[in-house]
């Protein structure tokens, strides 16, 4: 996957009667980690599922490395994980991840890689059903590794984990984009903006601002991003 990544242009998405996406347009260049902000119920998950192919759109356009979202050519290349842990509790950590490759036909040597990325090695033999909310969340994630994808599509995969583990996990993020891979993740926790190499700031629905962190400190004359973000609210209100 070359050029953008990602391409987004006037798209409009209703859920259960409310416009959660309104008329939004963005680009999403290759090797970045681009992160999503905003707070809860601001549309980042259904933008989100706009992009891996899963939502109803009601107008505008979305595309993946040039081609229409949800296209069959797009399922080995595109990584999601939901914010709901997608794992089968009866089995351990090694065989959801081994069962999942199977599925998607990928080599089983890439079983122990993945599991490792998300250092989970001394809890391979561990059933799902007995692991903390952090570590089902770290298994999702070592499964849309399976096969090295083009993009990941990350929604708010750090909530409940440690700071640790947290700095950890965009350590990962930032490897994975160095080596090539695209990485999209969304977050309400502002202070892991800085983390970013661009941000795209949501509230209800719109799109606010879409800047790397440095130039959306400098523009606005803030502290932090949260004070950006607000800063920017204020404006546009």
């Amino acid at each position: 996957m070359t050029g953008l990544a990602v391409e987004i242009r006037d798209l409009h998405v209703v859920r259960g009667g409310r416009r959660a996406v309104d008329g939004v347009t963005f680009t999403v260049p290759t090797g970045q980690v681009t992160g999503l902000l905003g707070p809860s119920g601001c549309g980042k998950t259904s933008l989100m599922r706009c992009i891996v192919g899963v939502q109803v759109v009601e107008g505008g356009t979305v595309s993946v490395g040039g081609i229409p979202a949800g296209a069959a050519e797009l399922r080995d290349r595109i990584g999601y994980v939901t914010q709901a842990p997608s794992v089968y509790d009866d089995l351990t950590v090694e065989e959801n991840v081994r069962f999942f490759a199977r599925v998607l036909g990928v080599p089983a040597s890439e079983v122990g890689r993945c599991i490792e990325a998300v250092d989970l090695a001394d809890h391979r033999t561990q059933v799902a059903s007995r692991l903390s909310g952090g570590q089902l969340s770290r298994v999702s994630l070592a499964v849309a590794l399976l096969g090295s994808p083009d993009l990941l599509v990350l929604d708010e995969p750090t909530v409940g984990l440690d700071p640790v583990l947290r700095r950890d996990l965009w350590g990962l993020f930032h490897r994975l984009a160095d080596a090539g891979t695209t990485v999209f993740v969304s977050s309400h926790v502002m202070d892991e903006a800085e983390r970013c190499d661009r941000l795209l700031l949501m509230r209800q629905g719109r799109l606010l601002a879409d800047a790397a962190p440095a130039d959306l400190l400098e523009s606005t004359g803030a502290r932090s991003v949260e004070h950006a973000f607000l800063t920017i609210v204020d404006t546009v209100s």
